[in-house]
This record gives C-alpha cells, sequence and structure tokens, in this order.
C-alpha cells in the first residue's frame, strides 16, 4: 500500500515557531526521506472560514503569508502538494456524507472541540460549520487516502474521531476509506510549546507568537521578555526548570553544537539547567543564548521567504497546479465514496441496472 501524508494549517495568519517545531520541520525531514509516495499540505480555509465567516479578508490576505511560510521551511513543491482546501469542492461533499455517522453528543465530547469552543466564547452561540469541524478533517484526511497524518498533540482528539468515522463508513459501506496513523514529534518538548508569556500554548491570538518571518530585532526582543522563573530574582538565586518558557524552548531547539558556537562554557543543556537550578546564573545570559539558537534556526527561514516574496507569481502558480492535482486525487475517493454508499445513480452499475 502507498504510504500518504495529509496535513496542513489554518489560514488566520503568519505560522509561528509553535508551527514549526510541532509540525514544519517535521513535514520537511518527512518529504525528505524518500519514504513517502504522495505529501499533501493544505492551506485550510475553509476550515478557517468557521469561525470568521465575517471577515473572509482575513483569510483570503493570509494565504499567501502560510505558502510563503511553506516555501521558506522547506517544502518543496516538487516533492509535496500545497493546495487551498476551498478549490477542492470534493472535500465539502464527503463532509456532508460523514455527519451521519456522527452523533451531537460525540462532537461536543471532543476535547478540542471543548477548548477551541471556550477560548473564542462560543458557548452561548456554536457556528453549526465550526462544530463540524472534526468531520470536516476526516473529509480532508480521508479524501487523499492518507496513511499518515503528522499533528501536534493538540489535534490528537481530532485523528481519533477521524478514525471512528473511517470505522464506522467501512462497517457500514464496506472497506472502501483508509484508516490513519498519527505521527507526533519525537521531542516530547515540541508537542505544545508554550507562549512567550509563559501560557500554555502558543497562540495568534493571545499575541504571545514568536513567528517565522520576524525579523531578527523582534526575535530579539522577544526572547528578553520571555517568562521565566518568577522567584528566580538574584543570579544567585536558585531557578526552576520546569515550567520555564526559556528552558522548554531550548529543549524544542537547542542541539549540541549550539553549546560549542555559542555557549562554550557548558556542554550540553543538561549541564546549563544543572547551574541554573543550583543558582549562579541569570537569565540574561540564558536568554542571550536562546536568541543565538533560535536566529540560527530561523535566519535561513527568513532568507528563504524574502526569496520566494519577489515571487509572487510562481507561489501561486505552485498553489493552482497543486489545488488541481489535490482536486483530481480526492474526486476518486469521493468517486468510490459513492458507489459504496450507492448514490452512483447514474454510472455503469447504477440505477438503470435496479429495473433490468
Amino acid at each position: 500500500m502507498s504510504r500518504i501524508i495529509l496535513t496542513g494549517d489554518r489560514p488566520t495568519g503568519r505560522l509561528h515557531v509553535g508551527h514549526y517545531v510541532g509540525s514544519l520541520s517535521e513535514r520537511v525531514k518527512l518529504q525528505n526521506s524518500g519514504n513517502y509516495d504522495e505529501i499533501y499540505i493544505m492551506i485550510a480555509d475553509a476550515q478557517a472560514l468557521t469561525d470568521n465567516a465575517e471577515h473572509p479578508e482575513k483569510v483570503r490576505q493570509n494565504i499567501i503569508q502560510v505558502a510563503l511560510d511553506y516555501l521558506a521551511c522547506g517544502i518543496d513543491p516538487e516533492k509535496s502538494t500545497i493546495f487551498i482546501q476551498s478549490m477542492v469542492p470534493e472535500l465539502t461533499e464527503l463532509s456532508f456524507y460523514y455527519m451521519n455517522l456522527v452523533t451531537v453528543s460525540r462532537v461536543q465530547r471532543n476535547p478540542t472541540v471543548k477548548s477551541e469552543i471556550k477560548m473564542r466564547n462560543f458557548e452561548a452561540s456554536i457556528p453549526v460549520g465550526f462544530f463540524c469541524y472534526p468531520i470536516s478533517q476526516a473529509a480532508d484526511i480521508t479524501a487523499f487516502r492518507a496513511t499518515e497524518v503528522p499533528v501536534g498533540e493538540d489535534q490528537l482528539p481530532m485523528l481519533e474521531q477521524c478514525k471512528e468515522i473511517v470505522h464506522k463508513f467501512n462497517s457500514v459501506y464496506g472497506e472502501t476509506l483508509t484508516d490513519p496513523e498519527i505521527v507526533l514529534p519525537s521531542n516530547k518538548a515540541c508537542l505544545r510549546l508554550p507562549g512567550i508569556d509563559g501560557k500554555a500554548k502558543m497562540s495568534k491570538s493571545l499575541g504571545n507568537c514568536i513567528y517565522l518571518s520576524d525579523e531578527a530585532d523582534e526575535v530579539k526582543k522577544k526572547v528578553m521578555s520571555m517568562y521565566t522563573d518568577p522567584n528566580h530574582i538574584r543570579v544567585e538565586d536558585p531557578g526552576q526548570i520546569e515550567g520555564n518558557s526559556v528552558f522548554t524552548y531550548l529543549d524544542a531547539f537547542c542541539r549540541p553544537e549550539h553549546f560549542e558556537q555559542f555557549l562554550p562554557d557548558y556542554k550540553n543543556l543538561d549541564e546549563l539547567k544543572e547551574h541554573y537550578s543550583r543558582g549562579g546564573l541569570g537569565d540574561v545570559k540564558v536568554k542571550k543564548f536562546l536568541n543565538n539558537v533560535l536566529q540560527s534556526e530561523l535566519t535561513p527561514i527568513r532568507e528563504r521567504r524574502k526569496m520566494w516574496e519577489s515571487r509572487i507569481p510562481d507561489v501561486l502558480d505552485i498553489l493552482k497546479a497543486g489545488s488541481e492535482a489535490a482536486q483530481k486525487k480526492a474526486a476518486a475517493t469521493l468517486h468510490d465514496v459513492r458507489s459504496a454508499m450507492k448514490i452512483n445513480y447514474f454510472d455503469a452499475d447504477g440505477l438503470e441496472n435496479d429495473y433490468k
């Protein structure tokens, strides 16, 4: 069986370092591994409209921004198909059929849906489109027959619900849909990178992000303002590692060669943590080290992004070609789904055969 990846992002803003360590860098590794037959990367504009219906311009203006971030991070259109979700109408039809296989109470129990509803203050009035987000996501995954889906930890409930839909469909209509496997980042620190303010999650809406497209001085400014240990007031005070955003970021980004390059007084991150924990190491020194680590990672991304910004017509061509290829793939799956459900009325084995 072919190995196929489907993943993507909502175009509600530029992508940040949480996206990068949580999924983007993993996508690039998987893309370049040579282990996959097809890779589809979706700009999920239709899903973004579920809570931005009155402001479609917010979604529209960020489609190019997300595409630029993809290309800047190393997504190669020769190896991966980058497409726009709404340009594949088959996904909407699949979502409609899947809705009949899921109860309202099951969607209400989805932890990701519950937390997103609370975050957006939708408790009193939930848009139906937003409520059906997990079903739409199942349509996206199954349309491309994805065998593996790289996601962040917060998306696990969505993938579990997708698998339930696949099992339900196959049990009712026969083996038709592919059951996907979940791929999480191998580095646990990358599962959910906190915001620079120490909040549980880096979020565009909370304004606590370091964006992939931030200039060097803006990255440094944000790093130097990061939340650490509020009780680590003096250099000689023992410091707390757990819950300290600076060390969480170092867990996610730091590599052994960074010490030799930027902080040769220490052999590795464990030694740095040990010194901070016993006291005698100030927050400023650790933050300066983190800034150097981030700049080394983000500088080539920024440079590639600026190159692609000078080639916007080429970016549009990539999106158009990718969307056309994605539609062709989804159409083939939809044909199989309609056949399995016996709603392929005008096919060779359609209604006419019922009366022969």
